[in-house]
């Protein structure tokens, strides 16, 4: 099967815990069923996600992400297809503490518009690491 994967980015509106558990527990739902595994990273002044698996089903996804009043000023920093998941174990990992992405005045001064592949990749690699390592 050929793999899709996608990283966006986007800001939370009326972000609080309650509904923070509200999109990880649709997102689980919907990407066991669809075949879709991933990690969300976020905070209150971002969302940075990374959704795999087959294409048609993860681009499904991310309209309705986009669709989805919680998220505003979607950005798409990764759009290809790839070997293998790097997230395969997981339908939706969360990472609740995130301090080691960018800062909110690196994200208020715009870092989002020169973050490069590579890098916003790495974030989510070592989210992987971390998360295997436990």
């Amino acid at each position: 099967m050929s793999l899709y994967r996608i990283i966006y980015s986007s800001r939370p509106f009326g972000y609080d815990s309650s509904m923070l558990n509200g999109i990880l527990m649709q997102a689980r739902v919907a990407n066991e069923r669809d075949d879709i595994t991933g990690a969300l990273i976020c905070r209150e002044d971002i969302f940075l996600q990374l959704l795999e698996g087959p294409e048609d089903k993860v681009r499904d996804t991310v309209a309705r992400i986009k669709r989805d009043d919680r998220h505003i000023e979607v950005r798409m920093h990764v759009e290809k297809h790839v070997q293998e998941r790097m997230f395969g174990k997981w339908a939706m990992l969360h990472d609740p503490v995130a301090t080691w992405i960018w800062t909110q005045a690196e994200i208020d001064d715009d870092v989002l518009e020169r973050a490069s592949e590579a890098e916003v990749e790495g974030f989510f690699q070592r989210l992987r690491d971390q998360a295997e390592a436990v």
